[in-house]
């Protein structure tokens, strides 16, 4: 029998790969995260994350953490204003958290799970076969081997493990970049969506009271050949050639950059090893994208591992993470590039600007559109069924539980599996009986009396896999705890 230092192996200590450790330790699985960088990071391209994201720390019991923080309720696509909150939970994303006080929250949670974090710990190698995966690793200790079931590689757009694996990454190479630059004491007017000139584009947002982040987007100044930062006077020279606005004399604390660049990988899975996060996935930053499609990977394959190694799994649920997620992924490349073309495209884009103001006039429209950037709108295959929550997201609603007050999110604090019984019917207590090592059953009434009562079978990611439909309130109910979490126990 296989000697493992873990169950699971996660690579990238970054929201990610953070994110699953916590998944994995809630499942009861152990989980080793090893990241190259010696110390977390201080300073953030990520301001915050989306309104999916919101709904998946809130599953978690996360939110509070963060303390105070306020969305966005009006953003864009692709320039074109629009109010997010024409769909229930609508929002442009999370104003001013930075990606480290997100990174720091992640780490308490999944350390406090009991997580192994391990800073300073180079990928150099990999080696997979039928039982489980070899990472080699250097850090300035010296080198050192661990060995676990599975190993998930969180570790970015520049991916060892993608690499080491052999999987493709196949997409479009950066055409534009975008300098930035954290500033303290300048009194620059808040330009939080943009604000696009003949010369480029150029984004300004408060970073707290004594600091400033500033975008800008030159057009025509092409992408740089090297990796290294720009210089502040880089970033002030472009701002002042798009704006005329002069912030050379601000105080620089950091600066970056990033480009257009999409890529995606041709597999999230090969055998034991996995992708998820800039990993799996690369675009132009818009919307929190980005972080919010690695959170929502973590959320999606930690249970699916789980149900794996602890034994109950169904035939092929580790693959449903590829079909699931990989979609998802490709939604969120070309929306970026299409919003790359409208918001940064030059004059011969006009027509299609116009035509796309058009069409942001058509509420529907605008639903779609909302729902594709926050990822409110994902639908799983979940089987037939005509409910409309079937393989959607599990919206937040109070619950009466005997006579204490709870919601549907209270309820996937564990991470476990939950059928959420509405009807009190005792055909759905004895059905689901037979997964009851790994199915919580919670009778509940909602707290809204007009509401309809439809009970529901939902994932430990938060997604509907069974609604009660018709006379007969356990129709199909077995057949969806088989399909996802095994066959009964004897």
């Amino acid at each position: 029998m296989d000697e493992f230092d873990a169950d699971v192996i996660v690579v990238g200590a970054g929201p990610s790969g953070l994110m699953l450790a916590g998944e994995l330790q809630l499942a009861g699985l152990s989980a080793i995260v090893v990241d190259r960088l010696a110390e977390p990071i201080t300073q953030s391209r990520a301001l915050g994350f989306s309104a999916r994201t919101i709904e998946e720390f809130g599953q978690r019991g996360l939110l509070p953490q963060f303390g105070e923080f306020e969305t966005i309720p009006v953003g864009h696509f692709g320039g074109l204003p629009i109010d997010y909150r024409i769909i229930d939970g609508g929002n442009f994303g999370v104003r001013g958290v930075p990606q480290s006080l997100t990174e720091r929250i992640l780490a308490g949670w999944a350390g406090g799970l009991g997580a192994d974090i391990r800073r300073g710990h180079d990928l150099v190698g990999l080696a997979a076969d039928e039982r489980g995966v070899t990472a080699e690793l250097t850090s300035p200790a010296g080198g050192t081997k661990l060995r676990a079931a599975y190993l998930v590689g969180c570790d970015g757009a520049r991916s060892t493990v993608r690499r080491l694996t052999g999987i493709d990454f196949p997409g479009n190479d950066a055409t534009i970049e975008m300098k930035m630059a954290d500033v303290a004491g300048l009194g620059l007017r808040i330009r939080p969506t943009g604000e696009v000139g003949e010369a480029g584009m150029v984004v300004v947002l408060p970073l707290g009271p004594a600091a400033t982040r500033v975008v800008v987007f030159e057009r025509d100044a092409g992408v740089r050949k090297t990796q290294e930062a720009p210089t502040f006077t880089e970033v002030a020279d472009a701002f002042q050639r798009v704006t005329g606005e002069d912030i050379h004399t601000g105080t620089p604390v950091w600066t970056s950059y990033f480009t257009d660049a999409s890529r995606q990988a041709s597999e999230y899975r090969r055998g034991r090893v996995f992708l998820a996060g800039d990993a799996a996935h690369i675009h132009l930053p818009i919307g929190a994208q980005g972080i919010s499609a690695g959170v929502g990977d973590a959320v999606n394959l930690g249970w699916k591992l789980a149900a794996t190694v602890k034994g109950w799994a169904p035939d092929g649920l580790l693959d449903t993470y590829h079909a699931e997620r990989h979609p998802v992924g490709a939604r969120i490349v070309a929306n970026t590039l299409v919003q790359r073309s409208l918001y940064l495209g030059g004059p011969e884009m006009q027509p299609l600007r116009d035509l796309f103001a058009e069409l942001v006039g058509i509420e529907e429209v605008r639903r779609h559109l909302v729902g594709m950037v926050t990822g409110l709108d994902i639908r799983y295959d979940a089987g037939a069924g005509t409910h409309p929550l079937l393989g959607r997201r599990l919206p937040d609603q109070e619950l009466l539980i005997g006579d204490v007050k709870s919601s549907t999110y209270e309820l996937l604090h564990s991470g476990r599996p939950v059928l959420l019984d509405l009807h009190a019917d005792p055909a759905l207590r004895t059905i689901a009986a037979g997964w009851s090592d790994r199915v919580d059953t919670v009778t509940a009434t909602r707290h809204d009396p007009a509401a309809p009562a439809t009970s529901l079978l939902v994932r430990p990611d938060g997604y509907v896999a069974w609604a009660a439909a018709g006379d007969d309130p356990a129709a199909g109910l077995a057949g969806a705890l088989t399909r996802w979490f095994g066959p009964a126990q004897g």
